[in-house]
C-alpha cells in the first residue's frame, strides 16, 4: 500500500509541475496577445480618425476649432 501511495504522489507531483509550466506559457502568450491587440487597436483608431477627417474629394480639412476666430 505504501508503494502505491508513493507512486501516486510522484505522478501527482509530476503532473503538477507540468501544469505549472503550462500556466506560465499561457501567461506569456496572454501578454503577447494583449500587446498585439493594443497595436491593432491603435491602428484602428488612427485609420478611423483619418477617414473622418478626409472629405470625399480627398483633401483634408482643418479641424472645426481651427476655423473659429477668437
Amino acid at each position: 500500500m505504501h508503494d502505491q501511495i508513493a507512486a501516486r504522489l510522484t505522478d501527482l507531483r509530476r503532473e503538477f509541475a507540468i501544469g505549472e509550466e503550462r500556466l506560465r506559457e499561457l501567461i506569456r502568450e496572454e501578454g503577447t496577445v494583449r500587446e498585439t491587440l493594443l497595436r491593432i487597436s491603435g491602428a484602428i483608431q488612427v485609420l478611423e480618425e483619418l477617414t473622418t477627417d478626409v472629405p470625399p474629394n480627398g483633401t483634408r480639412s482643418a479641424p472645426d476649432d481651427a476655423l473659429k476666430l477668437p
